[in-house]
């Protein structure tokens, strides 16, 4: 293609996105989550990485005028119990979503790699049947845990799923139009990390702790978009009622702060936003 063809032939409409519940993080995001592409989220347990894929699965049912997909999710989770409870409450903060919710959120639990293969081919027919617009893996990394040895025969076995599930995935995204989003685990990375670069990122640090995605560069290469969650103690001085409770003299108290940062997007800097977690779901800090 010429210069001069962009003249005459318009550029492709702007990729769909679907928002995530908070004007701050949607535009921390350039818009919310992209379509056509598979965005993976990152982070220790207990970060928040779940409650926003459960946010994700409520705003999808949102009119596209409101940042939604006027569509169906399919939650496949290979970490249990299903937190359908808190999705019930979430559903609760959300005025603009269509009469029972919950009935538009396909669920399904996933026991092995094996298992996932099973499903995938099956979502031709199933995506466009129960309009579905966004699929969510949680968590990819858990499908892994303990199938395959340390061995080169086994990581290269190993990297030969990975590829098969995200053309899958990615064949899927770009066929019905679709948002993947997949959450992944940390591993801790052990010895200097000074120089270390792992998955197009400098290794980054949760909880006091140095670590990395879970599952290696190979997978790293799988997906279009990572974001990484983290949270921070740091000690902040206390109220004089605090201190009477605590009963020690205290005049400091640890307080937990989250964020989230996006390490590789084609479309994004490198850039951060803090966030907290309320009842009504996850929300930007400005």
């Amino acid at each position: 293609m010429k210069p001069e063809d962009l003249l005459r032939h318009p550029l492709p409409t702007q990729t769909p996105k679907l928002t995530l519940g908070c004007p701050i993080l949607d535009r921390f995001l350039g818009g919310g989550i992209p379509c056509d592409t598979i965005t993976e989220i990152f982070a220790e347990s207990g970060t928040g990485k779940t409650q926003l894929s459960l946010q994700l699965l409520l705003a999808a049912q949102l009119p596209i005028s409101r940042g939604g997909l006027s569509a169906s999710s399919l939650y496949l989770h290979s970490e249990f119990p299903f937190p359908s409870r808190r999705l019930h409450q979430l559903s609760f903060y959300r005025p603009h979503l269509p009469q029972n919710p919950l009935d538009r959120i396909f669920v399904e639990p996933l026991h092995s790699t094996d298992h996932l293969l099973d499903v995938l081919p099956r979502l031709d027919f199933l995506v466009p049947k129960l309009n579905i617009k966004l699929i969510v893996i949680d968590s990819i990394a858990a499908l892994f845990r303990g199938e395959y040895e340390n061995t080169p025969l086994e990581l290269k076995r190993r990297s030969g799923v990975f590829f098969k599930i995200s053309s899958k995935l990615k064949f899927l995204a770009r066929e019905f139009g679709l948002a993947v989003v997949l959450t992944n685990q940390v591993v801790d990375v052990m010895g200097s990390s000074n120089n270390l670069r792992i998955g197009n990122s400098m290794s980054l640090c949760s909880s006091g702790r140095t670590v990395c995605a879970a599952l290696g560069l190979s997978w790293a290469n799988c997906v279009n978009m990572r974001l990484f969650m983290w949270r921070e103690e740091e000690k902040v001085g206390m109220s004089e009622e605090e201190r009477l409770g605590e009963g020690d003299g205290s005049f400091q108290r640890l307080q937990t702060r989250r964020f989230i940062r996006v390490v590789f997007a084609p479309h994004l800097p490198d850039s951060s936003c803090e966030f907290v977690i309320r009842r009504e779901g996850i929300l930007g800090v400005s």
